[in-house]
């Protein structure tokens, strides 16, 4: 399985951006996708997460301002961010766990995020 995140950039405060995650090769159909983020200098964050049969979970950080989905048939998640603060910066990964499993088996290269102020 290999996950390949687009969608990052630069933007003003207050902006929005979409992200999108693809997957290749055989993901099954017990799987949660999910997007890290860190920021410099601080560890890696869950922001949200979403299962196969679309329940979705967010950080709370997060939970009025941006939104997971995902469309099975095309192996894509997408994580539409509104209204982005500074502190919204950081590169963002995608991440793919089984859904016996507590932590996620893969991982993609990550995509950054800036917001600016």
């Amino acid at each position: 399985v290999q996950l390949q995140a687009s969608g990052g950039g630069l933007v003003q405060t207050g902006g929005s951006l979409r992200l999108s995650c693809t997957a290749s090769g055989n993901i099954l159909n017990s799987n949660t996708m999910a997007w890290y983020r860190q920021a410099p200098g601080k560890q890696r964050e869950l922001v949200a997460s979403i299962s196969i049969g679309g329940s979705a979970n967010y950080a709370d950080s997060v939970s009025d301002r941006f939104t997971v989905s995902r469309d099975n048939a095309k192996k894509t998640m997408y994580l539409q961010m509104s209204s982005l603060k500074p502190e919204d910066t950081g590169v963002y990964y995608c991440a793919l766990r089984w859904s016996w499993l507590q932590d996620p088996s893969y991982w993609g290269p990550g995509t950054q995020v800036t917001v600016s102020s």
